[in-house]
C-alpha cells in the first residue's frame, strides 16, 4: 500500500516567545514492512533542524529559534507499506527486548490492573502470542475511546480506572498489563489510515509492539482491536509515549500558548472523503 501522510502542527505564542526549543521525532524509517519512498520536514521559521539518532534509533530532529509568535512544523512523505502479519523485521534493534520491562511513571500498574493481566496469562498457559490476542480484545472491549477525560500527562492506571481514552492511553495501559507478566513491551508512534475513508485526524495514532520469543516484536492495536497492517505507518518507540511523541520541547518567556494539529493520511491515488 503506498500511504501519502501529511502532519502539521501549529503553535502560537501571545505575546511572542523569546526561544523555542522543539525535539521533532516526525521521520519514519525503513524496514521489512515499510519503505519511506520521500519524506520532508518543514517549518515556518528560518532555522536549521539538527539530525541525529536517538538512543532508540529513531530519527530526530532539534529545532531552536526565537523570538517568535507563530510556529507551524509540517510534513509531508509518501510511505510503501506490507502486510507482515504484524511481525517485525529489519528493524534497528539497539536494545535487548529485556529493556522494555522497565516500569516508567506513565506505564505503572495497579492491583487491578496485575490481576486482569494475571488472569489472561494464565488462561493462555505459556502461550504468549495468544496471551497478548487475549489481552489485545480484552482492551479493545473494556476501553471506549474518548477524548475528553485524559490528556498527554494520563497514565496507564487512570486511564485503566476511567475506561475511556484515545490511543496513547490503550497503548499505555496494553505496555503495562504485557510487561506485568513478564512480556516485553513498548510504545510505537506514527499513522494510520482509517478504513472508513475518512482521511483527516486530529492526531496522529500510537499502538505497541511485544517480544514474542521465536518470533520476534509483534505490533499490536489496541485501539483498533488488530494486529498492526500495512494501514499503519511506524514512525518511532520508546517505553512511553514521552521517549516517542512526534514534538516535546519548551519555551522561554512569552505568555499564553496554544496548539493545533492536522493530519492527514490516505492511500495515494484512492478516492476519499474528508
Amino acid at each position: 500500500m503506498r500511504l501519502r501522510i501529511s502532519h502539521a502542527t501549529t503553535y502560537h505564542y501571545d505575546p511572542p516567545a523569546s526561544g523555542v526549543i522543539q525535539v521533532l521525532r516526525l521521520t519514519p524509517r525503513n524496514n521489512d514492512g515499510q519503505y519511506v519512498a520521500n519524506w520532508q520536514i518543514d517549518t515556518t521559521s528560518d532555522t536549521k533542524l539538527d539530525m541525529h539518532l536517538d538512543a532508540f534509533g529513531n530519527v530526530t530532529h532539534v529545532l531552536t529559534h526565537g523570538p517568535l509568535s507563530d510556529l507551524t512544523i509540517s510534513v509531508n512523505g509518501l510511505v510503501e507499506t506490507h502486510d507482515t502479519g504484524g511481525v517485525l523485521r529489519g528493524t534497528d534493534e539497539r536494545f535487548p527486548p529485556s529493556l522494555f520491562l522497565r516500569p516508567t511513571p506513565l506505564t505503572g500498574t495497579t492491583t487491578e490492573m496485575r490481576d486482569f493481566a494475571r488472569g489472561l496469562r494464565a488462561e493462555a498457559e505459556k502461550d504468549t502470542l495468544g496471551f497478548l490476542h487475549a489481552l489485545l480484545t480484552q482492551l479493545h472491549d473494556y476501553m471506549t475511546f474518548d477524548t475528553d477525560p485524559t490528556h498527554a500527562g494520563t497514565s496507564a492506571a487512570e486511564g485503566f480506572s476511567l475506561k475511556r481514552g484515545v490511543c496513547q492511553d490503550y497503548a499505555h495501559i496494553f505496555i503495562a498489563c504485557a510487561r506485568s507478566v513478564g512480556v516485553p513491551a513498548r510504545y510505537v508512534s506514527g499513522h494510520f489510515m482509517r478504513a472508513d475513508g475518512v482521511v483527516e485526524q486530529e492526531a496522529g495514532h500510537a499502538w505497541t509492539e511485544a517480544f514474542v520469543e521465536n518470533l520476534g516484536w509483534v505490533g499490536f492495536d489496541p485501539t483498533n482491536g488488530i494486529c498492526t497492517t500495512d494501514a499503519h505507518a511506524r514512525v518511532a518507540i520508546g517505553l512511553d509515549y514521552l521517549d516517542a511523541a512526534p514534538i516535546r520541547g519548551t519555551r522561554y518567556g512569552g505568555g499564553r500558548e496554544t496548539m493545533s494539529v492536522a493530519v492527514r493520511v490516505d492511500q495515494a491515488g484512492r478516492q476519499s472523503q474528508s
